[in-house]
């Protein structure tokens, strides 16, 4: 049997959108290079190994913390649209991570651009 992980790294590593990783404990166990980029002012990959939510105000904090909550109250919960960034035109979503079984065992930030791509 193929080994998968090396490419679903690919598919998260040529992502252009910011992918940061939580465990269900916040910490950041990975940051795909545009979250590297996009969030180098604040430690970039330095970042992997520290909670999220040194990086967020307490009233996100208290947002992630709930969500992740509701992500382990049910396994269909898995989907929650956080807020619409008018400036970038884009919707953010926290999106749950499971295992084989279904259990939870973290979350990301996906990033859904509204605006119609023009490169070629």
């Amino acid at each position: 049997m193929i080994e998968l992980s090396a490419f679903f790294k690919s598919v998260i590593d040529s992502d252009i959108a910011p992918v940061v990783i939580c465990d269900i404990n916040h910490i950041i166990v990975y940051m795909n290079p545009s979250a590297c980029e996009r969030y180098s002012k604040r430690g970039g990959k330095n970042l992997v190994g520290k909670s999220l939510l040194d990086c967020h105000n307490s009233d996100s904090n208290e947002k992630i913390i709930n969500t992740v909550k509701w992500f382990g109250q049910n396994k269909n919960n898995n989907r929650i649209f956080t807020f619409h960034n008018p400036k970038e035109n884009k919707d953010v979503y926290m999106i749950a991570l499971r295992d084989e079984n279904g259990e939870l065992i973290g979350y990301y930030e996906k990033h859904e651009c509204r605006t119609p791509e023009k490169a070629n």
